[in-house]
């Protein structure tokens, strides 16, 4: 059983157009909410939005480490985490939102085009994952 929601599901999700059960799913529709505040807000305390960015992030990446591997075995590298792969399509999604409403042309295109390039890697990567022919890297625990 594939314990990821699938590309359709995280989109949703992240759109807000459905009440996320699943624990990714919500992170990442807070993910959205707090890409789409700091779009939107110029007030917006960027140090704190970055802080909790890096923890929704992190998350996301404690719950996929909590999941038993698909298999046993030397598997290729990802170069990013679910989290960090979550959080570009949490990014997009927030952009095309607001590219839909203020922008045409090119600019419109771009974003719904950069949005369904993060969704298709964000299924490609789960679907690797569930498996076993990818590994994410491991988060390394900074002691203070």
């Amino acid at each position: 059983m594939n314990p990821f929601p699938s590309r359709d599901q995280l989109l949703r999700a992240c759109r807000g157009e459905q009440v996320p059960e699943h624990p990714l799913l919500r992170w990442a529709r807070m993910l959205t909410v707090l890409h789409e505040s700091r779009i939107g807000d110029s007030r917006c305390d960027i140090g704190e939005s970055l802080s909790l960015e890096r923890e929704l992030v992190d998350r996301i990446d404690r719950w996929v480490e909590s999941r038993p591997p698909a298999l046993d075995g030397v598997w290729a590298l990802h170069t990013e985490s679910v989290g960090a792969v979550v959080d570009r399509v949490a990014q997009r999604t927030a952009y095309a939102a607001v590219a839909s409403r203020d922008a045409g042309g090119d600019e419109l295109w771009d974003a719904w085009e950069e949005l369904a390039e993060a969704a298709f890697g964000y299924e490609d990567l789960v679907a690797e994952l569930s498996t076993g022919r990818r590994r994410v890297p491991v988060r390394r625990r900074v002691e203070a």
